[in-house]
């Protein structure tokens, strides 16, 4: 039937659609109160019929829906047009969202891994991990560990670095609130949130990887296979349990969308290929690279980037700012603009880059066009804030502490970087009596302060938001420096000026309270809402930046 030839909606499918549809009498509308199967369903037949939702809904699924399970046969529908139509596409239709609770540090960025999600994960920066719920610090205790001869070092050390941690906490706050004291200018609700996100970030490098975290999440069903595919490859035994617990729950909400996750002949082969050529490559290069050959290396290295020639940047930037308003081919275009002088390229890069009178406005995909790669050894606690970025290509090395770790000069100041010391030294001592045994689990040691090789590959226009949005006053001092030298190398090593000028909201100043302006901001904007001082407030305010 065709979208002319349907019949008008009665007022009774009218009113059934009400309460599905927010606008039955609308061509935008979102649907409402339905399984997510459903969902699914509907709008994987809904691409193979030829009229409208509304009528397609009225005729289809209604009648189902008066059932005991609707769900139940909707998921008929969905698996017989999965089957007949053979589009993983459709495990896009549906979606959920879940929450992980009492996951460590190395398995979350292991979920995290995934681009096609939202995550949001618990914070350092907000929540100190000084508390010991059923009498136990918030760390993961990995089985075999636990079941092995190194299970008393581990509680003992583990336990002994929170103890620090716990410890400093107080001391800490006190000494930043006398290093900073508040002004007139400043509430004691903006100057308390400000200090006490200066102590832990100052202390979180104190936290090892197997410190758990709650993380929550939305993903469609098929972004979800391919996590849990991930999970049930990975070495480490707790991503695998983890990976068990997810698809039994997400099993209850979106059933018909992971039907090939344990299947032995799909998602079963296809999690023992990752596993597989994991393995196979890890053995290569054990056998393969030298050991000795590493060398030192800097903060940030740009190891490649292109175009490589400037003058090719700038005029690859213009071709494809121009290429959606012309009728050429690309490569006569750039022919063309290649003749061109620098103050016409330059006007074109003016009127395509604006006014950016804040870091949201971005310019268009044509800065997709010029790219970097970056290789980094940073910090393992400004690494978990870089990775959460999606549009990026990001790859990072075990866990180790043989490259050695970084000291806050404020806890110095503070006169407490023997305690701190003494916490990171556990933290190696306890991986090295790891690694033999346990090679993989003996990351969950390892220190947020220690540092960790990681290789970022990212375009132009993914850099700026990047770089714009981890520069800010209010960012974690250790991640800040990340971007802001890689801000520096695409101006002078790589050359490209115009990429780096584009990127004006990069932040290069120094900051000591990092919080303190975007409390007040925070606070300006509750004032005009009426509801400063609030326990949503202080909530609200915490989570202004999604921090790690």
């Amino acid at each position: 039937m065709t979208d002319d030839a349907q019949p008008a909606l009665t007022a009774e499918e009218r009113a059934l659609l009400g309460r599905y549809l927010t606008d039955p009498d609308g061509e935008v509308f979102a649907l409402t109160d339905l399984p997510e199967v459903v969902k699914g369903a509907l709008f994987a037949r809904y691409s193979r019929y030829g009229g409208s939702l509304k009528r397609l809904f009225v005729d289809e699924f209604a009648d189902d829906l008066a059932t005991e399970d609707p769900a139940a046969r909707a998921a008929q529908l969905y698996d017989r047009i999965f089957s007949e139509y053979g589009d993983d596409s459709v495990a896009q239709l549906g979606g959920a969202h879940v929450a992980l609770e009492d996951v460590s540090n190395l398995v979350t960025k292991r979920i995290e891994w995934g681009r096609l999600a939202a995550y949001l994960e618990q914070s350092t920066r907000y929540i100190p991990y000084d508390s010991q719920p059923g009498g136990r610090y918030r760390y993961h205790r990995d089985a075999d560990i636990m079941a092995g001869r190194h299970a008393d070092a581990y509680l003992r050390e583990l336990d002994a670095i929170f103890e620090i941690y716990a410890a400093l906490v107080p001391e800490v706050l006190t000494w930043v609130r006398e290093r900073w004291p508040r002004d007139e200018a400043t509430s004691g609700f903006v100057y308390t949130n400000a200090t006490k996100a200066k102590a832990l970030d100052l202390l979180r490098g104190l936290l090892p990887a197997a410190t758990t975290s709650n993380l929550g999440m939305f993903a469609s069903g098929q972004s979800y296979e391919g996590l849990l595919l991930r999970l049930r490859s990975d070495p480490l035994a707790e991503s695998r349990e983890v990976a068990d617990r997810l698809l039994t729950e997400l099993r209850k909400v979106i059933p018909s969308f992971l039907t090939r996750v344990d299947r032995p002949d799909r998602g079963g082969a296809w999690s023992e290929y990752l596993a597989r050529t994991r393995d196979e490559t890890r053995a290569l290069a054990r056998e393969l690279v030298t050991p000795e050959l590493v060398q030192p290396a800097e903060l940030v290295t740009l190891v490649d980037h292109a175009p490589r020639d400037p003058v090719d940047a700038e005029v690859a930037l213009v071709t494809a700012a121009l290429y959606p308003h012309v009728t050429i081919p690309e490569a006569q275009l750039e022919a063309e603009v290649r003749t061109w002088d620098a103050d016409r390229r330059a006007a074109v890069l003016r009127a395509y880059v604006g006014d950016r009178t804040n870091r949201r406005h971005r310019p268009g995909r044509g800065f997709e066009r010029v790219w970097y790669r970056f290789d980094v050894l940073g910090d393992y606690g400004g690494f978990r804030d870089l990775q959460r970025h999606r549009m990026l290509t990001i790859e990072w090395q075990d866990l180790t502490t043989e490259h050695g770790y970084e000291t806050p000069p404020e806890l110095e100041e503070a006169g407490v970087d023997h305690r701190w010391r003494e916490a990171l030294e556990r933290s190696a001592a306890l991986y090295e009596q790891l690694l033999p045994d346990h090679p993989v689990q003996a990351q969950y040691a390892v220190c947020f302060a220690y540092r960790v090789r990681y290789v970022m590959q990212l375009n132009a226009r993914a850099a700026m938001q990047m770089l714009e949005l981890r520069s800010t006053p209010q960012g974690h001092p250790q991640y800040r420096r990340v971007v802001q030298e890689m801000h520096r190398l695409i101006r002078d090593e790589a050359g490209h000026t115009a990429v780096a000028d584009a990127m004006r909201h990069v932040d290069h100043g120094a900051s000591e309270l990092e919080r303190l302006e975007s409390e007040r901001a925070a606070e300006r904007r509750r004032q005009a809402r009426g509801d400063a001082g609030t326990p949503e407030a202080s909530a609200a305010s915490a989570t202004t930046e999604v921090e790690g």
